[in-house]
This record gives structure tokens, C-alpha cells and sequence, in this order.
């Protein structure tokens, strides 16, 4: 099983909201957006589009398969996976319940229209080393774009 290192984990269990950031094609300016984050009870990280799969970070991480998630001065590269089953969109929904208890949004992540915009977060596979901006452990998944620093 992949998975994110155990600092990256307890990162994104902290972090109340993190940054994702995407790109509509290689070459093009990257996009940012605050989304939430869980990780569930089996290290899974999980993500779900608010806005349904209209959102614009969603159908470009959809389409790369790949983003950057940001978490303070943390740069995380993954690759996305779509969670289409039902254990992943029902672990996804448990994560948020646990995590965002009695915030006002919580029940908006759990229409029934949304769950199939439930993604699972991979580490990024390493790939050839691109130019260093002082980042460590960083994998590029195939963007100059990626880095990890802390």
C-alpha cells in the first residue's frame, strides 16, 4: 500500500484547510484554491469537491491526475485517484464528520450529488530531478511546478 510519510499524515490532520493547486495543461499558469482535507482511519488521504465536479481544481486534477496540495510552507506533490467505491466515499464523509464536527459547511460535503467527487491523494511517484528550488524529498510527477519544502 502507498502511502505518505507519517510527518506528512499528521500534517494533513492538523491543517484545517490546505491549498490545492493544479494546472488546466503543461506549460500554462498554475491554479489555487483552499480545500479540506482528511486522512482517514486508514492513513488514506482523502479529498472531496465542495462544488461538485464543476469546480475547476477538481476536473484539472482529474485530468492530470496529479496536483499539489499545500499546507503552510509545505509542498506535497500526489497523484489523484478517483474513490468511485463505496468504502473510500463512506470513509471520505466519516473523516469530515469526525474532523469539521460544527463547522457550518460539514453538511454541504455530504450531499448525496457531490460523493462521487471523492478523490484519494498518492504519494507522487519520484521522477527524473528537475531544477532545485531548495526543497527536500521532492518528487515532480512531471511538473518543474512541484516542489516540497518545509
Amino acid at each position: 500500500m502507498e502511502r505518505f510519510p507519517d510527518e506528512d499524515l499528521d500534517l494533513l490532520r492538523r491543517m484545517a484547510e490546505v491549498e490545492i493547486e493544479t494546472r488546466p495543461v503543461a506549460g500554462e499558469a498554475v491554479h489555487r484554491t483552499i480545500i479540506w482535507v482528511v486522512v482517514d482511519a486508514a492513513d488514506r488521504v482523502l479529498i472531496r469537491s465542495y462544488q461538485g465536479a464543476q469546480a475547476r481544481w477538481y476536473r484539472e486534477a482529474l485530468a492530470s491526475r496529479t496536483a499539489v496540495i499545500i499546507a503552510g510552507e509545505v509542498r506535497i506533490g500526489v497523484r489523484v485517484d478517483p474513490a468511485a467505491d463505496g468504502e473510500r466515499i463512506t470513509a471520505c464523509s466519516r473523516a469530515l464528520q469526525a474532523k469539521y464536527p460544527r463547522h457550518g459547511s460539514t453538511q454541504a460535503m455530504l450531499r448525496q450529488e457531490i460523493l462521487d467527487t471523492t478523490l484519494e491523494l498518492l504519494p507522487a511517484e519520484p521522477e527524473a530531478p528537475v531544477e532545485s528550488d531548495g526543497g527536500d524529498r521532492s518528487a515532480s510527477h512531471g511538473h518543474a511546478w512541484c516542489r516540497r519544502s518545509g
